[in-house]
């Protein structure tokens, strides 16, 4: 059965598609003003972010795809979509670039969302305003942080089968997601709805296979070069909302924030895990409101 969260929001956000050729690339591109970018992670989708469109859309243009095998987005095999960071940059380029996005850019950055959203900004730093961080990262894995067993299973020999058979990746993010505030079954179905498969399950397993930790890995240069140039953001406003009991982007990421960016506006959740915007809503998202509004844009 489908969950009431999911039809509720592909009703009242039936966004549009991109053609990357032979692959559809779906956005939500709502409201008008200065453009606020969202970038969701692995394994969630755009629905990650609905309480916030809903909130900034009638102030802000607000856009939110769907990376390519996510959400309501295609979901090709590996002979039709090469499923790494540089591909969801060049996606996400196009897609600004068709709808005229190039200055006064607000990024709203989750889980993955913040390398391909960094990476983005690298590439073009004149065009970015604003940064809203969320349980993410934009750099090398912090010497003081081991890489956290649940990924390592994953990205192991019986990862294929725990993340593309069993889809233990989905349910276990969803379930683990919340320390504070737990979803609803009905909210967690709506996440899982998209990877409904094992085929549909492809880039959730690809993400995590694409985690650069040596020399040599597919994304492990772009990721030292974006990590180079963060110091060109240092003079735009930065929010950072954090869950400290997230697994795997915990004290030790947000640290490396912290360290990068002296300046920026933190708030730590002590209780929350990695889905901030699902465990602390009815603060963080007044949070981010205010912070738009006293950083705004002339």
């Amino acid at each position: 059965m489908t969950a009431a969260a999911y039809t509720d929001f592909i009703t009242k956000h039936p966004g549009r598609d991109l053609d990357l050729g032979s692959l559809r690339y779906h956005y939500i591109d709502e409201g008008q003003g200065d453009p606020v970018v969202m970038l969701h992670g692995n394994p969630t989708w755009s629905f990650y972010y609905r309480n916030l469109i809903n909130a900034l859309s009638p102030t802000y243009r607000v856009i939110v795809p769907d990376h390519v095998g996510c959400g309501r987005s295609d979901k090709p095999s590996d002979a039709r979509y090469e499923y790494t960071l540089k591909s969801r940059v060049d996606d996400l380029e196009r897609l600004l670039d068709r709808l005229q996005i190039n200055s006064k850019i607000t990024l709203v950055l989750h889980d993955w969302g913040g390398m391909i959203g960094m990476a983005y900004a690298a590439r073009f730093p004149e065009r970015i305003r604003r940064l809203v961080i969320l349980n993410t990262g934009a750099f090398q894995l912090p010497k003081s942080k081991p890489m956290p067993w649940q990924l390592t299973v994953c990205r192991s020999a019986v990862g294929g089968w725990l993340v593309r058979g069993l889809n233990m990746f989905v349910s276990g993010t969803a379930n683990l997601g919340c320390t504070h505030h737990p979803m609803s079954a009905d909210v967690r179905s709506a996440y899982a709805e998209p990877y409904n498969s094992y085929a549909n399950r492809i880039a959730v397993h690809r993400f995590v296979q694409d985690i650069p930790l040596k020399p040599g890995d597919r994304a492990y240069d772009l990721v030292s070069d974006v990590e180079s140039k963060l110091s060109l953001f240092q003079d735009r406003p930065m929010f950072i909302a954090w869950g400290l009991k997230d697994p795997v982007f915990d004290a030790h990421f947000l640290a490396e924030w912290e360290r990068r960016f002296p300046d920026a506006e933190v708030h730590r959740f002590e209780k929350s895990g990695h889905y901030i915007l699902e465990d602390e809503a009815e603060e963080v998202i007044p949070q981010i409101v205010r912070f738009l509004a006293k950083s705004a844009i002339s």
